[in-house]
């Protein structure tokens, strides 16, 4: 075993410590213990990492997988006590208890999931709550139409409507959708491959901060608005950071999962100052990418002013 490996196992094997105790923009936990906060769940894209089927150094030299989960946020209140998930991942159930363990009291299911679109890493963490696993009853699931009638229509999921294990709660592009007096999640559309739903990021606006959640997008110029002004207009950006730049998948046509280069965002901001650059957390990492394994490549990431979403990171709102 490398000694990268070795050190990497002696941080998994402390995984819910190493991984719950990133704090964002250098709040100590007291700063957020009566104000609501994101957490992050995981950053890594849908297929996860290790990835299936790859012997290559991004994967056979990770012993572990504690710290790398599924792409996912939650929305913390620990004023009332509830919490909400964006994105039911394949890691559900260690995503579901990383967010109930931040609360002292609460139920055992999110008070809400948000769903951004119909791709593997994304919605499939719903089967947890179904009569084979939690059991759950009533549970609200916001979708949009394309994605409420996808559920709604193709088992297993149908069945979780029919038993009530989760209650559809349709959404609507630009209307927000209220948590609590102090907390609110907007939802917009965004190009993707759209085979079985639309997909949409959100907003998240909290009493002080406001923050995006775009795991995934077609390049940024098929977009119809700017990144630059969205993030302007937000204290933090949790965007796609899938790959990090052309070829990264030899032998395959990168034209056919069209997702923004890492280097390709890094353009866009080069003229922004690092107060702007400072708001962008990359998330939704494919195993391929250096950012995961690669540490020169971290660094220089870092030192141009931009940040990498980490599991257990705290944002204040």
């Amino acid at each position: 075993m490398s000694n990268r490996s070795i050190i990497y196992s002696l941080i998994c094997c402390f995984g819910l410590v190493a991984c719950s105790t990133e704090r964002g923009s250098n709040n100590s936990r007291s700063d957020v213990q009566d104000a609501p906060y994101i957490l992050v769940l995981g950053t890594i894209q849908d297929a996860g990492s290790p990835h299936i089927g790859c012997d290559k150094i991004c994967c056979s030299d990770i012993p572990d997988k504690a710290c790398r989960k599924v792409s996912s946020l939650a929305i913390v209140d620990p004023q009332s006590n509830h919490y909400w998930i964006l994105d039911a991942t394949p890691d559900f159930p260690a995503q579901n208890r990383m967010a109930r363990n931040e609360l002292s009291e609460g139920g055992l299911v999110p008070t809400g999931i948000f769903l951004t679109h119909a791709h593997i890493g994304h919605y499939t963490g719903l089967m947890y709550l179904g009569r084979e696993a939690k059991g759950s009853q009533n549970v609200p699931v916001y979708a949009m139409p394309r994605m409420d009638s996808f559920l709604r229509s193709n088992g297993p999921w149908s069945q979780l409507v029919d038993l009530n294990n989760i209650e559809l709660k349709r959404l609507k592009a630009d209307s927000a959708v209220q948590l609590t007096p102090d907390i609110r999640v907007t939802p917009f559309l965004v190009p993707h491959r759209d085979e079985y739903s639309e997909t949409v990021g959100f907003r998240i606006e909290g009493p002080n901060k406001s923050a995006l959640f775009i795991p995934d997008i077609n390049k940024w110029t098929s977009w119809e608005r700017s990144i630059n002004d969205e993030v302007h207009q937000v204290d933090l950006a949790f965007i796609d950071a899938t790959f990090y730049s052309e070829g990264e998948l030899p032998g395959r046509s990168m034209s056919e999962i069209p997702h923004p280069f890492v280097v390709e965002t890094r353009q866009l901001f080069e003229h922004e100052p690092d107060s702007i650059k400072n708001r962008i957390q990359f998330i939704h990492l494919n195993h391929s990418n250096p950012l995961l394994y690669n540490d020169s490549v971290q660094n220089e990431l870092k030192q141009a002013g931009y940040r990498m979403a980490k599991s257990g990171g705290r944002y204040p709102l």
